[in-house]
């Protein structure tokens, strides 16, 4: 299979590149693709040097697969162009999350829906990944009337800028922000960019794309996204209101038996999902399950998970796994 990676230099290109050689993707071409200042450059993958090309090369090389990470404005102007070579894209941006013809797919909750006829697919907002994880089965079997959800992420989910801001100014030195305040020993309500609602961009992504995933828009959701300054890995405390009661070791069994999600839940030996536990790993951590004694059926929890990986790399690959298991490429 012919594999075209078009963001292949960027921190989730990279990681991209990673989850396909751990997880064997069958390869019999890999097209390392970038914007033109990066062309020419050479990246090392299974023991070989690519060379980096251009998007225009990559879509005359008539790849079977590009899996994007390049941003929004060049999944829209570049996935219809190799869909149109007959290429399947699965794109990592949020160009094409809420596009009525577009699945927005987690693997685990609804790779069954993907078809042939699905030439660019789109992979959901990392926040959203490890919250419909824990969400689906639950609403599954209680059914979800409302959602609140706060997140704590990290630097790495804005990019290789604010990585870099946060190491400088850990270590002292003045140097390019990619954030209005500093983020060291800070944290900022403020996670892409304001709407005209007051809400940023990605509180919007996490309140629509459940809806969009679970294909179910009978419950609500409500966001704050919060960045802080961990280098690595996405947190989230969330508050679920269900129409049916719950038993708490239900609870418990119902998510241990998921595929993907991991319990970690025990206060008395302060066992509870942490970024640093969540780093390099695919699965969904989710702890500190308990009931909110405020209001009925109201459970509250606490989920991690590494976002560069099932966040976004391995959700991405997984989906392409699932397509050529079904001969869907």
């Amino acid at each position: 299979m012919k594999v075209a990676v078009v963001g292949a230099t960027g921190m989730v290109g990279e990681v991209m590149l990673k989850v396909l050689k751990e997880r064997d993707f069958p390869i019999t071409e890999l097209l390392l693709v970038a914007s033109e200042r990066s062309v020419g450059k050479k990246i090392s993958y299974n023991g070989q040097s690519i060379n980096v090309i251009g998007l225009a090369d990559a879509v005359a090389a008539r790849p079977d697969l590009a899996i994007f990470s390049a941003g929004g404005d060049t999944s829209l102007a570049w996935a219809p162009k190799f869909a149109a070579v007959g290429t399947t894209v699965i794109d990592n941006s949020s160009a094409w999350r809420m596009d009525p013809g577009k699945k927005l797919v987690v693997p685990e909750i609804n790779a069954n829906t993907l078809s042939k006829t699905d030439k660019i697919i789109a992979n959901p907002n990392c926040s959203t990944i490890q919250l419909v994880m824990v969400l689906a089965p639950l609403h599954a079997r209680y059914k979800m009337k409302r959602v609140v959800v706060s997140t704590y992420q990290s630097v790495s989910g804005t990019g290789v800028k604010a990585v870099k801001q946060l190491e400088n100014e850990m270590a002292g030195i003045q140097g390019e922000m990619a954030y209005p305040y500093p983020i060291n020993r800070n944290a900022l309500p403020h996670c892409d960019m304001f709407t005209e609602n007051g809400y940023t961009k990605e509180e919007m992504k996490l309140a629509r794309e459940p809806q969009k995933i679970l294909d179910d828009r009978t419950f609500a959701i409500t966001a704050t996204a919060v960045r802080i300054p961990t280098a690595g890995g996405h947190s989230e405390s969330v508050n679920v209101e269900f129409e049916s009661d719950f038993d708490l070791n239900e609870v418990r069994g119902i998510l241990s038996n998921t595929p993907g999600v991991v319990v970690q839940d025990n206060p008395d030996t302060n066992t509870y999902p942490m970024p640093v536990y969540a780093h390099d790993k695919d699965d969904v951590f989710v702890g500190r399950i308990r009931r909110d004694e405020t209001q009925p059926n109201t459970l509250n929890m606490w989920i991690v998970a590494d976002n560069l990986r099932k966040g976004a790399a391995t959700n991405a690959i997984q989906i392409a796994e699932y397509l050529v298991h079904n001969d869907l490429i």
